[in-house]
C-alpha cells in the first residue's frame, strides 16, 4: 500500500525522537527522486532517505547502501549549499496530510544563523521535496510546478509556500470525533463497510479500514447502512481500539506471502491476511519501510540509471535487425540472377532476330521450348544487350557471395546486441553498467562515450555450491563470460549456456573429478535462470567440457564456438534455485 497519513505521522514521531539534534554530515541524491541525508549524532550516525518517487514515496532511516552518481544533480548541489552542516531541530508531520517538515538550523554564506525547512510531500504522483527559507518563501523544489502544470498551487522559487488544499472529511484520529459518531456517519452510506469508513474520515489507507471491518464483522463484505445496532457497537469498539493503538505508537507490522515477498504494511497487525500470509513485527517504522520497499526501490533505481543505455542498445538492435532484413531481401533478389544469364545466352544465339530500335524481342527458350520475351535497350545492339545482361548476372552473383558472409555477420551482431540488451536489463549496479558501456565502446558502438577515470570496481562472478559440493560460477556480463570461460575455467570443467538465447556462461569447476548429473542439472538450471528464458519451461541448454570451446578473433565479447556438446531441456525449479541462493 502507499504510505498513508496515519502511518506517516508515526514515522515522523519516530524520526523526531531519533534524529533531533543531529547534524548533516553529507548530502547525496542517488536518483532523480531520492535524497539521502547522512546525519551524525553524539554516538551514532544515520542515513535519512527521503523519496519522492511515485508509488514508493516515503521517509525513514535506511540501512541500504545506495550508489551515487559521479556528478551530483543540481538539486543535490542546492541542498548542499543551504543545508550542509545544519542541525536538525525538529521533524513535524502535518496532521491528516502526507507531508513531513524537517526543520534545520543552518548558517548562510555570511555566517548568519538561518532556519531552513525541507518539506517532504509524499502524495503519490504529486510527491515532491520543497526547500523553504525562514520567511516561508520557496527556495526551490525538486519538481517545479508552474502555472501551466497547476493553476491552484505553484511551487516555484520566490513564491510563498502554501499547503495543498485539504481533502473533504474528518481526520480519522481526531480526538474530538468519537468512534460512535464516525460509525454513525459511515452507516449512512450504502457502501461496503470498509469503503464507507474510508469515505467518512481521511488519513488512513484501505488496508486499515478493511482490517477494522474484518475484526468487527468477520470475512465477507457487508453494506454499512444494513448493519444492526449490535454490529455497529462492535464496529465502534474495534475502531476505538485501533485508534488507541495508533495513539500509543502502534506496532510496525509487515505482511509477507508464502514466498516471503512483502505484500502490505501497517501500524497494526493485519489479521485479514491470515492464514495465507505471515505477520512480522519490525523494530521500527524505518526498518518496516526499508523491508517493504527495498526490492521495488532497487529495481526502480536501476531502471532510471540504465534507461539511456537501454534505449541506445535497443536502437542499435533494431537498426541491425532492419539491416539484416534488407540483406535477406537483396539475397532473394540475387537468387533471380539466373534469368539474366538466360537472357544473355538467348540474345547471343538469336542476334538475327533483333532489329535496330527494338524495345523487346520474343525468342524460343531452347531449354524448355517455350517462347520468352526479353526487354532490350533500344540504344544498344543485340550483342551489346547480351553483354549487358551477362554483366548484371556477374554482379548479382558476386553480391550473392558477399551477402552470405554479410548475413552471417549480421546474425552474429544481432545475437551480440540481444545479449547486451539482456545484460542492461539485468544490471545490478552502476559498476555493471559502466562495464557494459566500456564493452560497447571497445566494439565501436559508443564512439562519443568517455571512459571514466575512476570506475567502481565491478562485482566478481556469481558463486554457488551444488549439493554435491562443486563450485558453480556464473558470469554477470559478456566481458565476465569471456573471462570465466576462456581464462578461469580449465579443460575438464563443464560449461553450460541456453541454446540460441542471451544469457550467462555457467561453469562447474570439476577440480579433475567426475561431475555427477545432479550438479550438472543444477548448473543447467542456473544457466536458464540467468538468461532471457528464465520464465520459460523446457528450455534447451547446451553443455560440454571447456576444452571443446574456442573463440576466433571476429567474435564479439561473450560469443564462443563449441563442438561435441549435448543438450538438456530444463524447467526452472524455484525451490532448488532458492536452495542454491539464486536471486536477481
Amino acid at each position: 500500500m502507499a504510505l498513508d497519513a496515519a502511518t506517516l505521522e508515526l514515522v515522523a514521531r519516530e524520526l523526531d525522537g531519533q534524529l533531533s539534534g543531529s547534524r548533516i554530515d553529507k548530502i547525496f541524491q542517488p536518483t532523480k527522486d531520492e535524497v539521502v541525508l547522512a546525519l551524525r549524532g553524539y554516538n551514532a550516525g544515520w542515513r535519512l532517505l527521503i523519496s519522492a518517487r511515485s508509488g514508493a514515496a516515503r521517509v525513514g532511516v535506511t540501512a541500504q547502501k545506495l550508489e551515487n552518481p559521479q556528478t551530483p544533480p543540481s538539486f543535490c548541489m542546492l541542498l548542499r549549499k543551504y543545508l550542509s552542516g545544519g542541525r536538525l531541530c525538529r521533524v513535524r508531520p502535518e496532521q491528516g496530510e502526507r507531508i513531513v517538515f524537517f526543520e534545520f538550523a543552518c548558517t548562510n554564506e555570511m555566517g548568519d544563523a538561518v532556519n531552513i525547512t525541507l518539506a517532504a510531500e509524499l502524495m503519490g504522483r504529486y510527491s515532491n521535496l520543497v526547500v523553504i527559507n525562514g520567511e516561508g518563501k520557496i527556495i526551490d523544489a525538486l519538481k517545479r510546478v508552474d502555472f501551466e502544470a497547476s493553476s491552484v498551487r505553484q511551487l516555484l522559487p520566490g513564491l510563498s509556500y502554501t499547503l495543498p488544499q485539504k481533502q473533504a472529511g474528518d481526520w480519522f484520529f481526531d480526538p474530538n470525533l468519537g468512534a460512535e459518531q464516525l460509525v454513525e456517519k459511515a452507516c449512512r452510506l450504502e457502501q461496503d463497510t470498509a469503503a464507507a469508513l474510508m469515505k467518512t474520515a481521511g488519513g488512513v489507507g484501505p488496508a486499515i479500514c478493511r482490517e477494522i471491518a474484518f475484526r468487527a464483522l468477520g470475512a465477507g463484505k457487508q453494506v454499512a447502512s444494513e448493519l444492526s445496532a449490535q454490529q455497529r457497537d462492535i464496529l465502534a469498539q474495534t475502531l476505538s481500539q485501533v485508534r488507541q493503538e495508533w495513539a500509543r505508537g502502534g506496532t510496525p507490522t509487515l505482511v509477507k506471502d508464502a514466498e516471503g515477498k512483502p505484500v502490505e504494511f501497517s501500524f497494526t497487525p493485519l489479521t485479514q491476511y491470515l492464514p495465507g500470509c505471515t505477520l512480522h513485527s519490525q523494530q521500527s517504522y524505518s526498518a518496516l519501510l526499508d523491508d517493504y520497499y527495498a526490492e521495488k526501490d532497487a529495481a526502480e533505481r536501476m531502471r532510471q540509471k540504465s534507461r539511456n543505455l537501454h534505449k541506445t542498445v535497443h536502437n542499435l538492435l533494431e537498426r541491425a535487425t532492419r539491416k539484416q532484413a534488407a540483406r535477406q531481401e537483396e539475397r532473394q533478389q540475387s537468387g533471380e540472377s539466373e534469368q539474366l544469364r538466360l537472357f544473355g545466352e538467348l540474345l547471343q544465339a538469336n542476334q538475327w532476330a533483333v532489329q535496330k530500335g527494338d524495345a523487346e524481342v520474343t525468342v524460343t527458350n531452347y531449354y524448355t521450348g517455350e517462347p520468352v520475351t526479353i526487354p532490350l535497350d533500344v540504344r544498344l545492339s543485340a550483342n551489346a544487350n547480351a553483354q549487358k545482361y551477362f554483366k548484371e548476372y556477374k554482379k548479382k552473383q558476386t553480391a550473392a557471395k558477399m551477402l552470405v558472409e554479410l548475413l552471417a555477420q549480421g546474425e552474429r551482431e544481432i545475437n551480440y546486441l540481444a545479449s547486451v540488451l539482456y545484460e542492461v536489463e539485468q544490471a545490478e549496479s552502476e559498476a555493471a553498467l559502466e562495464e557494459i558501456r566500456a564493452e560497447l565502446k571497445g566494439q565501436g558502438y559508443l564512439k562519443s562515450y568517455k571512459l571514466k577515470q575512476k570506475r567502481p570496481k565491478p562485482a566478481d562472478f556469481m558463486r554457488f555450491i551444488s549439493q554435491d559440493g562443486f563450485v558453480i560460477l556464473v558470469g554477470r556480463n559478456n566481458l565476465q563470460n569471456d573471462k570465466l570461460t576462456l581464462h578461469t575455467a580449465r579443460g575438464r570443467d563443464w560449461w553450460f549456456h541456453t541454446k540460441n538465447a542471451p544469457g550467462s556462461h555457467t561453469v562447474v569447476l570439476s577440480e579433475g573429478k567426475p561431475v555427477p548429473d545432479t550438479t550438472k542439472n543444477e548448473a543447467a538450471m542456473l544457466a536458464v535462470f540467468y538468461s532471457s528464458q528464465a520464465h520459460s519451461a523446457k528450455v534447451p541448454v547446451d553443455y560440454t567440457q571447456v576444452k571443446n570451446i574456442r573463440k576466433t578473433g571476429d567474435l564479439a565479447p561473450g560469443m564462443v564456438l563449441y563442438e561435441h556438446y549435448e543438450t538438456a531441456y530444463i524447467t526452472p525449479d524455484e525451490q532448488l534455485l532458492r536452495r542454491l541462493g539464486a536471486k536477481r
